[in-house]
């Protein structure tokens, strides 16, 4: 049985990676699904790929950073299927910010970009289609933070300022829209292997992967479907009572000492002394 039979979707960022394969997982379980994105080629490929395997799919370009392009994208499901049930911001503006350094090290100019990079399209997003989720009975919102949201590493303090906002916005939001029917929840994802960092961060450096997913308690690194699975859920009739809630789906990253994960890489190194770092 279809979980989602009969729903309208919005994933921004839906081309590949974590929001590629939501899409796909969505669709599976019979979603009608418009994926939002820049990439209109690899949109277009993911579209056509859950169209071969059955399911209901469309593309529109959008950039999640102007609200003109988020405007277009509700419109767009309304426009296809007349209603919309779920929207997954997954997405960020690509103008991109440099977020490194510390609070005595960025500019101000920096922070500004950067916290508008990673908080405004959700705020975009869930701006423009609550009114019309609420007129269509309800419905779910998934944001993407990250355990970046929930753990902090230094001199990072812009996006990790941007995902733990992310977690905030997510409870805020969960508070003013539950009354219409509407849960708002937040996904903390652990690294995940997308097919661009498969390309840029680890095709080369193999030793460096398996030293990386020696840091989870399940000693292996997440897959995009790991986070589609559990979008999926969220967005389903089993979750109906859950919201505000900020999910890690991170192989038990968040949950170990770091005192005793320090002694296990150490520990690795010397079995393991060919590792090339990752960092």
């Amino acid at each position: 049985m279809q979980r989602l039979a009969g729903q309208v979707a919005i994933v921004t960022g839906g081309a590949q990676g974590i929001g590629g394969a939501t899409a796909r997982r969505l669709a599976e379980e019979g979603a009608r699904v418009l994926i939002a994105d820049v990439d209109e080629a690899t949109a277009k490929r993911n579209a056509e790929t859950i169209t071969q395997a059955g399911g209901t799919a469309t593309v529109v370009i959008a950039d999640v950073g102007k609200p003109e392009d988020i405007r277009g994208m509700v419109a767009e499901a309304v426009r296809l299927w007349g209603k919309l049930n779920i929207l997954v911001n997954n997405a960020y503006s690509p103008s991109g910010a440099d977020t490194s350094g510390s609070a005595i090290e960025v500019s101000e100019e920096a922070w500004d970009a950067g916290l508008a990079v990673l908080m405004k399209s959700i705020f975009l997003g869930t701006k423009h289609a609550v009114p019309v989720m609420a007129t269509s009975g309800g419905g779910a919102i998934v944001n993407i933070s990250s355990v970046h949201g929930l753990l902090m590493a230094p001199r990072s303090l812009i996006y990790e300022a941007g995902k733990s906002a992310v977690i905030g916005m997510t409870k805020q939001m969960a508070t003013d829209f539950g009354p219409l029917g509407i849960r708002v929840n937040a996904i903390c994802p652990g690294h995940i292997v997308t097919e661009r960092q498969q390309q840029l961060q680890w095709a080369d450096n193999p030793t460096g992967y398996k030293f990386f997913e020696e840091q989870y308690p399940l000693r292996r690194c997440g897959r995009p479907v790991d986070i589609a699975n559990a979008i999926v859920f969220l967005c389903s009739e089993e979750a109906s009572f859950i919201t505000g809630h900020a999910l890690a789906v991170d192989g038990g990253l968040t949950i170990q000492l770091q005192e005793n994960l320090g002694v296990h890489l150490a520990h690795y190194m010397r079995e393991n002394p060919e590792t090339k770092l990752p960092y």
